[in-house]
């Protein structure tokens, strides 16, 4: 039986999971180019825009199936620390940090506790997470 808590974090995991991924897909289909080209203007390395949008991409779908839930949302969790203090924090809470650091808070969640409810990690791993 699945109780209020693995509910809770079901939804956290699959919105999520959802939110990354359509990230990730529009930095595909708007053309990873420009992503790139923007990552170079801020001073970050081109190259890190695809690790950032494939992460983004599959890591979303991983958390709404729930497979390597922990070790994508600690990843995820990263990209935010990165995202507010190279882009957001100089824009201040309001208009500026606000959504990511919720999306950081529920990553460090899923990242601490996992999600059990309806993931394959539970088939997987037959309950052993």
């Amino acid at each position: 039986m699945i109780n209020k808590f693995e509910i809770g974090t079901l939804i956290l995991r699959v919105v999520l999971g959802l939110i990354f991924f359509v990230h990730g897909l529009d930095k595909f289909q708007g053309g990873i180019e420009n992503t790139v080209g923007w990552f170079e203007s801020i001073g970050l390395p081109g190259f890190l825009a695809y690790g950032v949008g494939l992460l983004e991409l599959l890591g979303g779908i991983a958390l709404i199936l729930g497979l390597f839930s922990r070790v994508v949302s600690g990843l995820l969790a990263l990209i935010m620390v990165g995202a507010i203090v190279k882009v957001k924090l100089s824009a201040g809470f309001i208009g500026g940090y606000e959504l990511d650091l919720a999306l950081l808070a529920i990553a460090v969640f899923i990242a601490i506790n996992g999600s059990k409810a309806y993931s394959l990690d539970q088939i997987i791993l037959k309950g052993k997470e």
